[in-house]
């Protein structure tokens, strides 16, 4: 918790001391249906709760959410790379990979495809978030364990930012859940989004801070509150 609120007065301190001539940041969310906010208002889901959060706290913060309901990692693969030159993220969240596993794919392709775009992101010079996610446990231990050591393995070997499970708090709690048992409902939308900025805020402070410093003029900021692909 205090660190938390360490990154927090970092974050404001960094886009606040410069005022009108702070930085502003796109951050590029790139998932699944768990991001593209399944069967509910695009406007209540956790991505547009964030945007709405930069604003209200005038943090210069643009979400483009990319995310496409049954997208894979081999489907996000191959669309990663236009995304990344439209976009010009400062910032990637990259949650894919539930579909992969639910469909039984080999952990060895899905953790191929995923490090294929985190080196994608490196060489567009932009931060990572890599997000996680169980498997239900009618999985099998084995293939549920290997699974979710993908994330972790990844995280370590490129030393990245990692939130281990999108749906902690909720994807265990059925009232937060659809009938499906696996997409949150509306109420859980501001609990994710309360998670993500956790682990996002200490690269929103340090890319903010290293922005302000260099001054980039090559990025190209979109405006607009949240954007499809």
């Amino acid at each position: 918790m205090y660190r938390n609120r360490l990154y927090q007065l970092l974050l404001l301190l960094s886009l606040g001391l410069f005022g009108h001539h702070a930085y502003s940041q796109n951050i590029l969310v790139f998932g699944d249906s768990l991001s593209a906010a399944y069967k509910l208002n695009p406007a209540d889901g956790w991505v547009n709760l964030l945007q709405n959060k930069a604003n209200q706290q005038k943090l210069q913060l643009t979400y483009v959410n990319a995310s496409i309901t049954g997208e894979t990692t081999r489907g996000g693969l191959s669309r990663f790379k236009q995304a990344l030159d439209k976009h010009h993220p400062d910032i990637v969240i990259l949650e894919l990979g539930a579909n992969d596993g639910l469909r039984g794919f080999p952990p060895k392709v899905i953790q191929s495809n995923l490090d294929r775009m985190i080196k994608l992101t490196q060489r567009h010079q932009a931060k990572l978030l890599l997000v996680g996610i169980y498997l239900p446990p009618n999985y099998g231990k084995r293939y549920t364990e290997m699974f979710h050591n993908i994330f972790i393995d990844l995280a370590k070997q490129y030393n990245l930012a990692l939130l281990p499970f999108l749906l902690k708090g909720v994807g265990t709690d059925k009232s937060l859940m659809q009938e499906d048992g696996l997409h949150p409902t509306i109420k859980a939308q501001p609990l994710i989004a309360a998670t993500v900025w956790e682990k996002l805020s200490p690269l929103v402070a340090q890319s903010a801070t290293t922005s302000t410093i260099n001054q980039p003029s090559n990025k190209q900021v979109n405006r607009n509150a949240v954007t499809g692909n």
